[in-house]
């Protein structure tokens, strides 16, 4: 009796390790195997709050492997179920499970990019972000308006970021959200900023960083022609030395902005002759906070202007301008090529991203 039953359990065991090694063999294969040979790119989301058993069944769903079980119990298995990260991945059938799971793991997201241009202002990039379905335009100006998130990352009290966010090419994943994206564009500014700063106290300069790259965005709004900064920066270095009004447009437009939370499509008389914070036409100086985002080479210009006796400019109706050294000059330019009908037939400012401009 003893013997039959220990034949019987003998026999049981062998076919039960015999059963294991099949189904570890068969679930090694699966975890080896690709679901096809196809590379096509498969975006897969790990949402937040999806747990492993839900992530597991929608990569079966999405035929990106064949058993969600196997998958499930040897993430379990290996200690990975708790380590899959949320976010978007890049996919396909040819990968097998086991790859698809080490992806999960990594946490390498899909990066999406973003170019903020030189001279967007925070309301400009508001809507950008907005449009591109990054975040909501209200909740990016309530964050670049935070004085303790802008204490943080400045060191200093500003009532905004403007100014701040570095023009630059940016990466992000999708659930890195607008706060990621305002730091990087911060950072990129110190960074910027470490080269100008060198720069400004070897020429002595006294102006604080804000003076510095308020005024450079002024130059940077006022032109888009890259040969034109250092003069643009000139003009305006002439007048403060003189004691003028910087009377620029620029200025008064980020004040009705503002104020009403949008940049107007355009400027009235009205809006030129009532006084604001912003309003270089009836305040002297520069005005209290930078009036967009320069880039690297307009805050180069404020530091360097090029020597000149020049005191004015008007635009040529093509992204340029011409320069004059009397208000007599001006109002003969003024003339010239804003009053004329035929001089501004037919041109645009985005003339320069047309053709080459030259000095």
């Amino acid at each position: 009796m003893t013997k039959k039953f220990q034949l019987g359990f003998a026999g049981f065991a062998f076919f039960a390790l015999a059963l294991m090694g099949i189904l570890g063999f068969l679930g090694y294969q699966t975890l080896k195997t690709p679901v096809s040979s196809d590379t096509t790119e498969i975006i897969f989301e790990v949402a937040p709050g999806m747990n492993l058993t839900q992530t597991a069944e929608k990569l079966q769903e999405a035929q990106l492997v064949r058993n969600s079980k196997v998958l499930l119990y040897y993430s379990r298995f290996t200690g990975q179920s708790t380590k899959i990260k949320v976010g978007e991945y890049s996919l396909n059938q040819s990968m097998t499970p086991d790859e698809i799971l080490s992806i999960l793991v990594s946490g390498k997201s899909i990066h999406r990019t973003i170019t903020i241009a030189e001279g967007l202002n925070i309301f400009d990039i508001g809507e950008i972000l907005s449009k591109a379905g990054i975040g909501d335009k209200a909740e990016f100006l309530q964050l670049v308006t935070d004085k303790q998130f802008i204490k943080g990352l400045l060191g200093e009290e500003q009532p905004s970021l403007e100014g701040y966010l570095f023009p630059d090419t940016y990466k992000f994943t999708k659930y890195e959200g607008l706060k990621h994206l305002v730091v990087q564009m911060v950072k990129r500014f110190l960074t910027v900023w470490t080269e100008i700063e060198v720069q400004a106290q070897a020429q002595g300069i006294k102006w604080t960083r804000h003076q510095i790259v308020t005024f450079a965005s002024i130059v940077e709004k006022e032109t888009g022609a890259a040969f034109e900064r250092p003069l643009v920066s000139s003009v305006f270095h002439n007048r403060l030395k003189k004691k003028m009004r910087l009377q620029t447009d620029p200025t008064v437009i980020y004040g009705v902005a503002v104020k009403n939370g949008a940049v107007p499509i355009n400027i009235t008389k009205t809006d030129l002759l009532t006084p604001t914070p912003y309003n270089t036409y009836t305040m002297a100086g520069l005005p209290p906070t930078p009036i967009a985002n320069p880039g690297r080479e307009a805050l180069l210009a404020t530091l360097s202007p090029k020597a000149s006796s020049y005191l004015y400019f008007v635009s040529q109706n093509n992204g340029t301008h011409v320069f004059s050294e009397t208000l007599e000059k001006h109002n003969a330019a003024v003339r010239a090529f804003q009053m004329d009908p035929k001089a501004r037939k037919g041109k645009s400012w985005k003339d320069l991203n047309k053709n080459e401009v030259k000095k």
